[in-house]
């Protein structure tokens, strides 16, 4: 028996490391591909900027000091990087505001469809994920195309009388928020139907039986059983939000920068790649505080219905 099962044993070990063999180049090629580039954008963090561009191969801070201090040009004496700042905190805040509008407005549609006989669930799905069907920066146009100066609200309210002349709404925070709430709504709506679906709606009966008002069926019985959908919602919200780059670039028009604007810039016209690797691994910073915080009260919210 202890032979019998030590040759069991022995032919495991071997058919495991026949396995990690086999997967080993897949693994490989992952791990580079995965790793590789944020582990070069790191090391370039640490180097000194180039003249005119690049990197020069020497250690220097200068590019972390950058993210949120700037240096004098005459005695350099360091101070705090304000335009830096604007843009994370424009940054966040609108991400945030996006992710409250997008739940605003995703909450209840996700609702409406989950309610819907399950013959026609599909086809209010279907007109949900058709903007996925068309490029970023088409989607983004058709926003351009619609605030604009000459666009269809203000002709709209030009011919009904109600303004003299258009109003500016391109290139404001404003536009930006509109292109990224409907950018991004499909990807709140999703995830709430998801948790929608496996409601128990009787026990939303059952609330209205014990004479509850709407609002109070709405908050303890509906929000607390979605919530898992709630918070993955925000945070596949939050995070791409975040790191925008095309819609804060056609619709704030440089003046309304974003992070990924700024990042943007530094390895381009900024030339100062040091400084661009660090914003970029800060940001990467934020969006993982964001998924340990989303992953804590997923865990919490498991460990309390398991």
């Amino acid at each position: 028996m202890t032979d019998a099962a030590g040759t069991i044993e022995a032919e495991q070990s071997k058919d495991i490391r026949k396995r990690w063999l086999l997967s080993l180049p897949a693994l490989l090629i992952i791990l580079l591909a995965a790793t590789g580039p944020l582990l070069i954008v790191l090391l370039y963090s640490f180097l000194a900027p180039g003249p005119y561009g690049d990197v020069q191969w020497a250690p220097s801070l200068e590019g972390w000091i950058g993210v949120f201090l700037e240096k004098d040009i005459f005695d350099e004496t360091l101070s705090l990087a304000s335009a830096h700042i604007s843009i994370f905190m424009r940054s966040v805040g609108l991400s945030l505001v996006t992710t409250i509008l997008t739940l605003l407005v995703g909450f209840p549609t996700a609702y409406f469809i989950a309610t819907r006989p399950e013959k026609t669930r599909e086809l209010w799905l279907f007109l949900i994920t058709i903007p996925f069907w068309t490029n970023l920066l088409i989607r983004t146009f058709a926003i351009l195309e619609v605030i604009r100066n000459e666009g269809l609200i203000n002709g709209l309210l030009i011919k009904t009388g109600l303004i003299a002349k258009p109003i500016q709404m391109l290139f404001t925070d404003g536009a930006i928020l509109t292109g990224m709430v409907y950018v991004y709504l499909p990807l709140m709506v999703l995830p709430l139907y998801a948790s929608m679906e496996k409601l128990d709606f009787r026990l939303v009966e059952a609330g209205y039986d014990l004479y509850a008002t709407p609002f109070r069926v709405l908050r303890k019985i509906i929000i607390p059983l979605v919530k898992p959908g709630i918070i993955a919602g925000s945070i596949l919200v939050f995070i791409p939000a975040l790191g925008a780059y095309v819609t804060p670039s056609i619709l704030g028009g440089g003046k309304n920068m974003m992070l990924g604007n700024l990042i943007e810039l530094q390895f381009g016209q900024g030339r100062n790649w040091p400084l661009g690797s660090a914003l970029s691994i800060t940001l990467m910073l934020i969006v993982m505080v964001a998924l340990l915080v989303y992953v804590r009260n997923a865990g919490s919210q498991g460990s309390r219905h398991g």
